[in-house]
């Protein structure tokens, strides 16, 4: 049997080199592109292990030095537009979304043009442009799976009845690092603070995500895109043990869930072979050794926060580019110093409420409210330092 061709954007990220992992345990799996952002190093090393026939890195003064450590007859694509540019010559089988940001909406775009099945572990790329890529994939009888774990729980809850019948979707959210503080302590929490997650292993945007709890609005975004659900029919409790990944009731009642250790691999796992099931080498889900799964309703803080992505999905056409792009560009000025994490949330929100929304969008209006909503947030972090 030939084995299936997968591209990773984003190799050298968290779910990326996990997506490796997994690869190199199965002969049915091949790489035939991997692309990075800045870490050159790691990539060439990932290359010269899986043997790709092409690599992109997005930092343009990466190219000599990334050529250097390759073979001659490896391709090697730099810039901007590497990742698009590398989908659409390696075209592969499996195309796994894995960057962190708005960056993976194009690159995901030309994989619908080649045809390619779609494993998306980048949100953002829904939430900022679902209006788009979701018809465009529908248009192309192209496959879309996710690889967020709840996201992947979802789906394969789903396998027990039809949309139409469900009543509602749970998704849960381990509350991340700050979880139990008061909130007058959690507004000035430090990076460290807030990078120390208890029970997944992720990357630094991603984890400070999950402390504000902007990673599970920007998740029912985009489950309102999987699925096809509206806002009223996606809830969010809060799980701290992260084994039940989410939840799906039915009208008759009944209630399907999936639970599974918090590790990534496994829905990496499942997206990478859908649509079998791998066998793999892991350890047994221990429910006594557990003892108890908890949950709890979002207040608070919590409640605020994916109240955004109730806004946004009846907002529709470029809410979801200008909550995401105000969402990156708040989180990077924490990560730099330059706003506390309590104002992170704040700032996303009146952007989000000052904002135009157009209905229709095409690509070029949502990077055009991406841009915009970028340059709201760096005017509000210096008004803020004015009024200092």
């Amino acid at each position: 049997m030939k084995a299936k061709r997968i591209a990773i954007l984003g190799s050298t990220g968290s779910i990326g080199r996990q997506a490796l992992e997994v690869i190199d345990s199965q002969p049915d799996l091949s790489v035939c592109a991997l692309a990075a952002g800045k870490n050159w190093q790691n990539l060439a090393s990932q290359a010269r292990q899986f043997d790709p026939e092409m690599v992109a890195i997005d930092d343009p003064d990466a190219d000599a030095p990334l050529r250097e450590q390759l073979p001659a007859d490896m391709g090697v694509l730099a810039g901007p537009e590497a990742m698009t540019e590398l989908v659409a010559r390696t075209k592969p089988d499996l195309l796994l979304v894995a960057v962190v940001g708005s960056v993976g909406i194009e690159p995901t775009l030309a994989g619908v043009d080649c045809g390619a099945t779609l494993a998306i572990a980048n949100k953002e790329t829904l939430v900022a442009a679902g209006a788009v890529v979701m018809p465009a994939a529908h248009a192309a009888g192209v496959p879309i799976l996710p690889v967020d774990s709840e996201h992947s729980a979802v789906f394969q809850c789903l396998q027990a009845g039809r949309i139409e019948d469900v009543r509602k979707v749970t998704l849960t959210a381990s509350g991340g690092a700050l979880r139990d503080w008061p909130d007058e302590r959690v507004a000035e929490a430090t990076v460290a603070d807030a990078l120390k997650h208890p029970t997944w292993s992720m990357g630094m945007k991603v984890t400070i995500d999950s402390a504000t709890l902007m990673n599970k609005a920007l998740e029912v975004i985009e489950a309102h895109w999987l699925f096809d659900l509206p806002a009223e029919q996606i809830d969010v409790l809060v799980h701290p043990e992260s084994i039940v990944h989410a939840m799906v009731e039915y009208h008759d009642g009944s209630v399907i869930a999936q639970l599974g250790s918090p590790d990534m691999t496994t829905p990496i796992a499942y997206a990478l072979n859908w649509p079998g099931r791998p066998c793999r080498q892991t350890s047994a889900l221990d429910l006594a050794g557990l003892g108890r799964l908890t949950f709890r309703g979002l207040e608070g803080r919590f409640a605020e926060s994916v109240a955004l992505a109730g806004e946004v999905i009846r907002r529709g056409g470029t809410a979801g580019a200008v909550l995401n792009a105000a969402n990156e560009a708040a989180v990077e000025a924490f990560l730099d110093g330059r706003i506390r994490f309590g104002q992170i949330v704040p700032a996303v929100a009146e952007v989000l409420a000052r904002a135009h929304t157009d209905h229709e969008p095409d690509l070029a209006a949502l990077k055009a409210a991406d841009r915009a909503a970028r340059q709201a947030v760096r005017e509000r972090i210096e008004s803020l330092r004015t009024a200092q």
